[in-house]
């Protein structure tokens, strides 16, 4: 692989040639995906499946579209009022029936395990929404089931690209089912966001004053562990960690506190901890990789933090907020890089929105930056896959 070089990133002519699909401009429509979703839903009639609170929601989604269902999982473990699930690739549960609401989502409309789970729940009589691409086979076992297509199309054409567009109408039918309540408000909230964050990590921003670019920077010298300090950074932390591994080809594990805490822990004061380091964490110049061995990536932790408790937040966002200060000054000992990025106040959703804009952005600049297409990677078509299909 081509050594990390920080200044292509800055290099338009260098960006285009290895960016072929323009990834960078479609994670920049991430807020008009939201904004045109909303158009699109309230030209839909989700009345058809909001007569009654379904008693379960299966999420029937892979690959990038997965973050639909870890989203919903999200909101509707706060409120608690129906059982949830995901899962796009095996069999629909067998206890889905004519009570429950499945949501099957596939960008392409085509992707083998939500369109197979989507006929299947309309065999079996249960409330169908299905989220992707017209005129599909997605939106046809909608239309046979007598359920409701939203379509969504995104410039670019890639799941990992169209979170939004594809995470919106799945919230809009929870708020309408009585499953979670997302105001209008707050989805133009995280619109005005993920467009300010957009702005931020423009391209044409050099990487000194770009803290996407920056991060990218910082991860190009690391094997990352990704650690959110609490449920929404921990959807977050997920959604890094993917990004990470498909889009810029970095190996990157996950948790989230406090369920991760000891095994981030044991992990971090481990063999791969520390490594030629400098005393504030940086490279160690003076390193001889003559007499000390290659350099190679250490051992790094990033950090995923919600905004500091204020008065009156209760005892249980104090201990969150000071076990992910116990996990970083454990790592910080222990020779470890750490990397911090506290999402500012908001609902959940536009804190998720946050972070997750930051480190796509990061990820694909750090495909960028090691001369790799952000879009593809060698070897993926050559998988023998059964029926594989796009996402």
């Amino acid at each position: 692989m081509t050594p990390f070089d920080e200044m292509l990133l800055d290099d338009e002519g260098h960006r285009r040639a290895v960016d072929t699909t323009d990834m960078l401009r479609a994670l920049a429509g991430a807020g008009a995906q939201v904004r045109r979703a909303r158009t699109v839903c309230a030209e839909t009639d989700l009345a058809r499946i909001s007569r009654d609170r379904p008693r379960a929601v299966h999420v029937a989604a892979v690959g990038g579209a997965e973050a639909v269902g870890a989203v919903l999982d999200l909101l509707v473990s706060r409120s608690g009022p129906v059982l949830l699930s995901a899962d796009g690739s095996g069999p629909l549960p067998g206890w889905v029936g004519t009570l429950d609401l499945v949501i099957a989502v596939s960008l392409s409309g085509r992707a083998e395990g939500p369109v197979r789970q989507a006929r299947e729940a309309a065999r079996r009589g249960a409330q169908l929404l299905t989220i992707g691409a017209p005129d599909s086979p997605l939106a046809d076992a909608a239309a046979h089931a007598r359920g409701v297509h939203v379509p969504v199309e995104v410039p670019g054409g890639h799941s990992r690209t169209a979170m939004w567009g594809l995470v919106t109408p799945a919230l809009f039918a929870a708020t309408a089912c009585g499953v979670a309540e997302v105001p209008p408000e707050v989805l133009a909230a995280v619109a005005d966001r993920l467009d300010d964050q957009a702005e931020r990590f423009r391209p044409d921003a050099e990487y000194f004053v770009n803290p996407a670019k920056t991060l990218a920077l910082e991860l190009s010298e690391l094997a990352p562990v990704v650690l959110g300090d609490g449920p929404v950074t921990g959807v977050a932390a997920h959604r890094t960690s993917a990004m990470l591994a498909r889009t810029a080809r970095t190996p990157a594990t996950w948790g989230r506190l406090p369920d991760a805490a000891a095994q981030v822990v044991a992990c971090l004061s481990g063999p791969y901890a520390g490594g030629q380091q400098a005393p504030d964490g940086g490279r160690d110049v003076f390193a001889d990789p003559y007499l000390d061995g290659p350099a190679g990536p250490q051992l790094g932790l990033l950090l995923l933090r919600d905004p500091v408790p204020a008065t009156g937040d209760g005892p249980s966002e104090v201990e969150r907020h000071n076990t992910a200060q116990s996990v970083a000054d454990h790592a910080g000992a222990s020779g470890v890089r750490v990397l911090e990025h506290t999402a500012s106040p908001g609902h959940p959703l536009e804190r998720l929105a946050e972070l997750v804009a930051l480190t796509d952005f990061a990820a694909t600049y750090l495909a960028i930056g090691h001369g790799l297409d952000p879009a593809t990677a060698p070897g993926i078509s050559d998988l023998h896959l059964p029926r594989k299909a796009p996402e």
